[in-house]
């Protein structure tokens, strides 16, 4: 990006500020672990050291790949946590409401993951980028977060994936490893993930609502 996209500005506040700051407000989060990678772990104390409610945030060093990222997180996570909701720091426009309702599914199931369901038409293309048949869109859903588990489960996941070497996506891949069924709870407002520079540019969901 040529930037770092959690430190990018979205209306005078950084993305990764946003993103924490939804969690904060939401009764059924105690503590927030930030996985950072060691380049910004200076950046970021100082950032986190401005939060109004920083007592509940602590700080921890990400991996290689977002397996051993979580890995450390779950690592570094309080021993007396029933749940652990895992969310990407990029997706500043997560509702404080939708990662309760998330929460709830969760308690309910042992296992819930914010979503969408796919509107758009999707193609399958060959390496060429030469279209090659139509996919049915009926009951695709796009995987977003917070993803929400009992903790006991999504440390089973993740030993798992270790053990068998797989590198996951999102952590209801890890929790497939293991059989686990996997609630989805739609999520109303977009939610997007910041990957280009471009989407920082975009119109601010919670804005056009």
């Amino acid at each position: 990006m040529g930037i770092d996209k959690i430190f990018a500005d979205i209306g005078g506040s950084t993305v990764i500020e946003r993103t924490i700051s939804a969690f904060l407000e939401c009764n059924s989060v105690n503590d927030i672990i930030v996985v950072i990678n060691e380049k910004n772990l200076q950046r970021i104390e100082e950032l986190i050291s401005e939060i109004n409610g920083k007592e509940k945030i602590q700080i921890c060093t990400g991996g290689e790949s977002r397996r051993d990222s979580v890995s450390n997180g779950l690592e570094a996570m309080s021993k007396k946590s029933d749940y652990v909701a895992i969310h990407d720091g990029a997706r500043p426009w997560i509702r404080p409401s939708q990662i309760e309702k998330v929460f709830e599914t969760a308690m309910q199931y042992g296992a819930a993951v914010s979503a969408r369901p796919i509107t758009d038409t999707v193609k399958r293309c060959d390496q060429e980028g030469a279209i090659k048949e139509s996919i049915s869109r009926k009951d695709l859903w796009a995987m977003e977060t917070p993803q929400i588990f009992r903790t006991e489960l999504i440390e089973r996941a993740y030993n798992q994936a270790i053990l068998e070497d797989r590198q996951v996506t999102d952590e209801v891949s890890a929790i497939e490893l293991v059989g686990a069924p996997v609630r989805v709870v739609h999520d109303p407002f977009n939610n997007p993930k910041i990957t280009f520079p471009d989407d920082l540019k975009a119109q601010d969901p919670m804005e056009s609502t």
